[in-house]
C-alpha cells in the first residue's frame, strides 16, 4: 500500500474470546482467509481496507463476528460468519460499503449469504453530530 495514501476503511474480526481467555481459532482463520481474499480481489480493494483482529466484540452468541467501519460512514457488525463459506460475501460487501459515501445499505442490497447476519448498523457519529447542530441552529 502506498504510504502517502491513508486507508479509509477498516474490517475488524473478533479473534480473542473473553469467555475462555484465549485466541479464537475460527476468528484467526477467518482473518487469514479474508486477508487473502481481499488481496486476490485486487489492489483497489485491498488498498482501501485495513484488516485487523480484536478482543471480544460481544457477539459471543453469534460467532464469528466481523465489523466494517470507516470515517463518516455507518458501522456494520455481522455475526454467524462461517469461515470460507462467507468469504465471498464479505468481499462483495466490502466493495459495496466502499462505494457508498455514507456506508448505508439495505438488506436487499447486501450479499444473500449475509442475510439475517446483521447484528447492528450504527450510524456515523459525524452525521448525528451534524444533524444535532442543524437542529440547534434552527
Amino acid at each position: 500500500m502506498d504510504n502517502a495514501k491513508e486507508t479509509r476503511h477498516r474490517i475488524t474480526v473478533c479473534t480473542n474470546c473473553r469467555h475462555v481467555g484465549k485466541p479464537c481459532r475460527p476468528g484467526l482463520d477467518l482473518l487469514t482467509h479474508l486477508q487473502a481474499a481481499l488481496a486476490q480481489a485486487g489492489d483497489a480493494l485491498s488498498d482501501d481496507f485495513s484488516l485487523e483482529g480484536s478482543v471480544c466484540m460481544a457477539g459471543c452468541e453469534r460467532p464469528c463476528t466481523v465489523a466494517f467501519q470507516a470515517t463518516a460512514k455507518a458501522t456494520y457488525l455481522f455475526g454467524d460468519i462461517e469461515g470460507d463459506a462467507d468469504i465471498g460475501a464479505l468481499v462483495s460487501f466490502a466493495q459495496l460499503y466502499r462505494d457508498r459515501p455514507d456506508g448505508l445499505t439495505r438488506e436487499s442490497e447486501r450479499p444473500t449469504m449475509l442475510g439475517g447476519k446483521t447484528l447492528a448498523r450504527i450510524p456515523a457519529a459525524i452525521v448525528s453530530a451534524e444533524r444535532q447542530l442543524s437542529l440547534v441552529l434552527q
